[in-house]
């Protein structure tokens, strides 16, 4: 899979701005409970900045450019792997991108859908139902209940529309990418990416451990941001508790 991208007939939507605020109101509109929310964190290695994100925190989402030195280790890495096998009971659910700039709604579900979070999610609402009938499909049929899924169409469109820069057009190529680590059912940090071959499990985290602790920046965001020489530009959100 060397060019991982949907082509350029595939279904498109509006790229998302990495605001947290938007983010949390895409995910309450489709069934997260509002005692969760997305926070900016605005440092991965200052303990005091970090002090601010309530904790537990359930995922962790990195958005930054999609760079010549990133492109070479997914490359490399990539081929070691074989394509993601999903089973219900995999320790994570993760789903392949076939929707163009889709991919900060990606970050989103994955960030959502795995681990703790899940307690989260309202009984009937449409993230319920999506996850649900998600589980025991393969990774082609999760692709394409995201494609056809109006709720998340709908629900993504109203909050790419209400971002505080200029939306671009559905079809316009962004560089912009979106990764999130989460703490899968297992205790592993996964490393969850609709661009790769499946979900890449990073490490062991403690039972105490999450996202944003200690052992799972080292293991998970840091290293992460480590490949790239410290050169790249980058924003974070985390899933956490809401203040409210």
């Amino acid at each position: 899979m060397s060019n991982p991208d949907p082509p350029a007939t595939a279904p498109a939507f509006i790229p998302l701005e990495a605001n947290p605020e938007l983010m949390t109101t895409l995910l309450r509109n489709l069934g997260m409970s509002p005692t969760l929310a997305l926070h900016d964190v605005y440092s991965l290695t200052d303990p005091d900045l970090l002090s601010f994100i309530p904790r537990p925190a359930y995922a962790l989402l990195l958005v930054f450019p999609v760079t010549a030195t990133y492109e070479s280790h997914r490359l490399a890495e990539d081929s070691l792997l074989s394509d993601h096998s999903p089973t219900p009971d995999y320790p994570v659910l993760w789903f392949r991108q076939t929707i163009r700039n889709a991919c900060g709604l990606m970050g989103l579900l994955h960030a959502v859908a795995n681990g703790e979070a899940t307690n989260f999610i309202e009984s009937g609402s449409d993230l319920d139902r999506i996850i649900n009938t998600a589980l025991p499909l393969d990774t082609i049929g999760r692709a394409r209940l995201l494609e056809t899924e109006e709720s998340l169409a709908r629900a993504h469109r109203a909050a790419a529309e209400k971002g505080d820069t200029a939306a671009p057009e559905a079809t316009d190529d962004v560089d912009l990418h979106y990764v999130a680590f989460v703490k899968g059912k297992d205790g592993g940090l996964w490393e969850m990416d609709g661009r790769r071959k499946g979900p890449i499990r990073r490490g062991e985290l403690g039972p105490e451990e999450d996202v944003l602790s200690e052992k799972g920046l080292v293991l998970g965001a840091r290293k992460f941001l480590e490949r790239e020489g410290g050169d790249l530009r980058f924003s974070a959100v985390a899933l956490a508790g809401s203040y409210d």
